[in-house]
């Protein structure tokens, strides 16, 4: 295996989630084990202390008894104590002695070493190095009963403890390391198909990701976004590629007559008309450059503001730009409902970039009157009363770049400019020719929805 490989195996998330799942679980493990242990010394402790309590109390009267015997069979020594014949008692192996307040020793047991008492003459429990010894005062006799046990028991008991705990997880770990690595693959295997979709795209293939089924629901919110974001690229890229074509399709006649209309007019020494022909040429070219922009604005939808809106204010603000020009102020009228002004939740200024195409669009390309009307509960209506068109054309006009005559440049890209803004807040575009109740002439809606 590689170095490479090798890392790169320590460093993947399977490898780490297994790491990191036997440590914690080891640990906890551990610290469990210690607690059981603390708790069974605590208990075995318990245990015997009761024991001895036990051994000494039912113990006390029956030594007394064999101490008096011996004493009166006249065969202690002076200063020396009694020595307990062996199997005086069922419990023989207890080590146990009696003394006086004065700690000299009377009777004690056959088993029992020297140094076993080696402890302070006091009621309750004392330890030595060896030996665990509980003392109990008679009550009017005025001796002492004193039981030994050895502390090594008990500590053999707790180490039988802490063995029986301790090597079955030694034995299990590495089982439960196997487990826990298998899991943790089978577990991130679609996590590793998901990368490999996601590997899969790039500047050229925007497409959303396919989901695996049993993702998990955080690695789906994960996918989620993600779709979301290619979706948001791809149409970014769109657009881009729309006004790169719009740009091409539209500039190239204007820049070609304007160039040809000027190089005419320096080769015959500035001819006015010729001049009045480029400048017209590069007017047509201003007028198409400004409808690209706003397309591509309209279709990122990126810069949209969400306000309210009243339409009345918008639709007068939009007749009074048409006014100022002599030849609009008889031909263009404004209709608003006489009841509460319509409000909408959406980007002023792109609402009104809508608007003004559509009265452009009837000015130019319409004929006689042309009317704005606000209508409720948020509907915008531009109509003409000219010829209108057939409904070939009329299927036609969302269409870019539709040229319905030579001498008309249509509705085209006025309206797609339109149907886009509109889709972007939520509403419809309706085109009918001719009008509800009219005999000719055009008419566009723009239907919102109500803030």
């Amino acid at each position: 295996m590689s170095t490479s490989s090798f890392l790169a195996g320590r460093q993947s998330l399977a490898g780490r989630l297994t790491r990191t799942l036997i440590l914690w679980v080891g640990g906890v493990w551990l610290l469990c084990v210690l607690a059981v242990v603390w708790y069974v010394d605590r208990e075995i402790n318990h245990n015997f202390d009761n024991e001895l309590i036990e051994v000494s109390h039912r113990m006390f009267a029956m030594a007394v008894q064999e101490l008096e015997r011996l004493q009166h069979s006249g065969t202690q020594q002076p200063r020396e104590p009694l020595i307990a014949p062996k199997q005086l008692f069922s419990e023989d192996a207890v080590i146990y002695q009696i003394v006086d307040p004065h700690e000299h020793v009377l009777l004690r047991s056959a088993e029992a070493p020297a140094d076993t008492f080696d402890v302070p003459l006091a009621a309750g429990f004392a330890n030595n190095s060896s030996w665990r010894i509980y003392t109990v005062r008679h009550p009017t006799l005025g001796l002492f009963f004193q039981v030994a046990d050895p502390l090594d028991e008990r500590r053999h008991a707790l180490n039988r403890t802490l063995f029986g705990l301790i090597i079955p997880l030694g034995a299990v770990l590495p089982l439960l390391a196997l487990v826990l690595r298998n899991v943790a693959r089978t577990e991130l295997r679609v996590l590793q198909e998901l990368a490999a979709e996601i590997e899969k795209r790039s500047g050229a293939d925007l497409r959303p990701i396919a989901l695996p089924g049993e993702l998990p629901r955080e690695l789906r919110t994960v996918g989620d976004h993600l779709n979301r974001l290619l979706e948001r690229l791809s149409h970014s890229l769109d657009v881009e590629r729309a006004l790169a074509a719009n740009a091409a399709h539209e500039l190239r006649t204007p820049l070609a007559a304007a160039r040809l209309r000027l190089q005419t007019a320096l080769d015959h020494d500035l001819r006015r008309n010729d001049v009045q022909a480029a400048l017209d040429a590069l007017r047509t070219l201003s007028h198409r450059t400004e409808k690209l922009l706003q397309l591509s604005r309209a279709e990122s939808g990126a810069s949209f503001t969400r306000n309210q809106v009243d339409l009345v204010q918008l639709a007068g603000a939009v007749a009074q730009d048409f006014w100022q020009d002599p030849q609009n102020t008889e031909r263009l009228m404004l209709k608003v409902p006489d009841t509460a002004s319509p409000e909408v939740l959406g980007d002023v200024d792109a609402l009104a970039i809508a608007l003004r195409n559509l009265v452009e669009n009837a000015l130019r390309y319409g004929g006689g009157r042309v009317v704005i009307e606000v209508m409720a509960p948020c509907t915008m209506a531009v109509r003409d009363s000219g010829k209108g068109v057939t409904p070939e054309q009329l299927a036609t006009l969302r269409e870019r770049h539709v040229r319905h005559s030579s001498d008309r440049a249509g509705y085209g890209l006025g309206i797609s400019i339109v149907g886009t803004i509109v889709e972007k807040h939520g509403g419809r575009l309706e085109l009918s020719s001719p009008p509800p109740g009219a005999t000719q002439g055009f008419e566009a809606r723009i239907v919102l929805q109500q803030a």
